[in-house]
């Protein structure tokens, strides 16, 4: 399953998405909150920096460009100075805002938080000042952004509206955008507004409403897993949509197509903000849906996104690397560590590709003990992976006797598994691990001091350490044009019990 997520996320490519919607600027006022002010019982905030962040649909925008998509953007704004930095903002994201229509008697819709920071770190919220006027457009404009729409309909690949019930989505201009878009072979996608009359959505490819917006839609409190179901059966037949996604917070996501529905569960995160959290879940389903993936992956694919995205402050993008990287912890974490060498090579090589340091050593570890705890706490050390080359029963009997080993191979396995100081154990037949250190090709070999005089196998191939318990002496010497370091000690340590 995580291979087939990795994979598809890795190969998104850079799908053209039309990104209709309120575009809006965030701006982050961040200052200390140190005393109360002794005019009135409120905060003083003595402000250290400002951050202006893209928000609503020019959020959207910015986390389809974090995951590699290009965005065309349809929408207003006003013309004043938040105007031209949410211009440059998405600009900077690589969008195209040639679809931005400029009114004078609009502003840019803009949100102001004022953040107090809790012995200089922690942000806390303390206001929010919003400048908006949210009626609807006159009937000029929406012509206008009818045809821009329409010019740049050809070049979409997937159209998306981002709807914050800010004026723009007025019900006869929407209904046009997604018949336009149907009626092009275009998928449409919808985030919803809250509180919104969802019949202006009827027709669309899919709806992302929230577990709130779909209960107001529905007429159906949506409490548990099964009432999601009932939710989601009415809204797909009565807006007569290819899918309807309901999102359930920390039960993950709900699915109903017109042919299949499944809940989808989440990890349990920490949640930090979920500003934003809704922008990312629909700009990872676009960005997935254009690329040809099913329903399903894809709100598989966002549930791992928003997760990511509601553990940081503010609105936030999510980017590729940030879903391998959590799609790769869950894979380790929920699958066998135990690995053949064929298996073992191809994880390896994308850790390789982060840059991450590969350790290698090598043992019966028989009877573990206190003393292999330590000796693995110190590979662990040594870099970023930790691949543990175990002796197999054959093995062990060659060099320590048929009386050995005590424990076989997949209980030795099993429990060195379950220390987070090692990431994969490959096991071998071979009385040297030689074979596997030429495919493994870690970075570093760690054995145990004692081996100093017999020779490591494996050290022509790359740089090794020799642990001790007291390392109070560092010697270095060159093998061919590759440093060798070997930590030692000037106290004896017999360490052939733990290997």
């Amino acid at each position: 399953m995580y291979d087939e997520l990795i994979n598809i996320v890795q190969t998104l490519g850079s799908p053209k998405v039309l990104l209709a919607g309120d575009f809006l600027l965030d701006v982050y006022v961040y200052g200390d909150a140190l005393r109360i002010s002794p005019e009135a019982p409120v905060p003083i905030l003595k402000v250290i920096s400002r951050e202006y962040r893209p928000g609503g649909a020019a959020s959207v925008a910015a986390d389809l460009a974090a995951l590699g998509a290009k965005t065309i953007c349809l929408g207003t704004v006003g013309k004043d100075i938040n105007a031209e930095t949410l211009k440059m903002l998405l600009k900077g994201a690589g969008a195209d805002i040639s679809g931005l229509v400029e009114i004078s008697d609009r502003p840019t819709i803009t949100k102001q938080r004022f953040v107090g920071l809790a012995q200089h770190i922690h942000p806390q919220q303390l206001l929010r000042v919003d400048e908006e006027k949210d009626d609807s457009l006159n009937e000029k404009h929406y012509q206008k952004l009818l045809e821009l729409y329409k010019k740049k309909l050809p070049q979409a690949d997937i159209v998306c509206l981002q709807d914050y019930n800010k004026g723009l989505f007025e019900e006869g201009f929407c209904k046009s955008l997604i018949k336009l878009a149907k009626s092009a072979g275009k998928k449409v996608l919808i985030d919803p507004a809250p509180k919104a009359d969802f019949a202006k959505y009827t027709g669309a490819s899919l709806i992302t409403p929230n577990r709130l917006e779909a209960s107001i839609a529905s007429g159906n409190n949506i409490k548990t897993v099964d009432d999601a179901a009932k939710a989601a059966a009415i809204l797909i037949k009565k807006l007569n949509l290819d899918a309807v996604i309901i999102t359930l917070d920390k039960e993950g996501a709900y699915l109903k197509t017109k042919s299949a529905e499944q809940h989808i569960p989440t990890i349990i995160r920490k949640v930090y903000d979920v500003s934003g959290a809704g922008d990312v879940v629909l700009a990872s389903l676009a960005a997935s849906l254009a690329a040809g993936v099913d329903y399903k992956t894809a709100v598989e694919i966002c549930n791992v996104a928003g997760g990511i995205e509601v553990e940081k402050f503010g609105t936030a993008t999510v980017s590729v690397e940030e879903i391998v990287n959590e799609l790769m912890s869950r894979k380790q974490k929920s699958g066998s560590k135990i690995k053949s060498i064929d298996q073992l090579t191809g994880q390896l090589k994308w850790h390789r590709g982060h840059k991450q340091k590969i350790v290698f050593t090598n043992g019966c570890f028989d009877v573990l003990h206190r003393g292999h705890i330590e000796y693995l706490g110190f590979c662990k050390k040594q870099g970023d992976i930790v691949v543990l080359g175990l002796n197999s029963d054959k093995s062990v009997k060659k060099i320590k006797g048929p009386d050995r080993p005590i424990n076989n191979q997949l209980d030795r396995a099993a429990v060195l598994s379950a220390l987070e100081t090692v990431d994969y154990i490959v096991i071998f037949d071979e009385p040297d691990p030689l074979e596997t250190i030429k495919k493994v090709k870690p970075d570093i070999l760690v054995k145990g001091q004692d081996w100093a005089q017999k020779g490591v196998v494996g050290r022509d191939h790359r740089r090794f350490i020799l642990p001790a318990i007291l390392l109070n002496l560092t010697i270095v010497w060159h093998v061919g044009d590759i440093d060798r370091r070997c930590i030692a000690t000037n106290e004896a340590n017999d360490l052939d019990r733990v290997l």
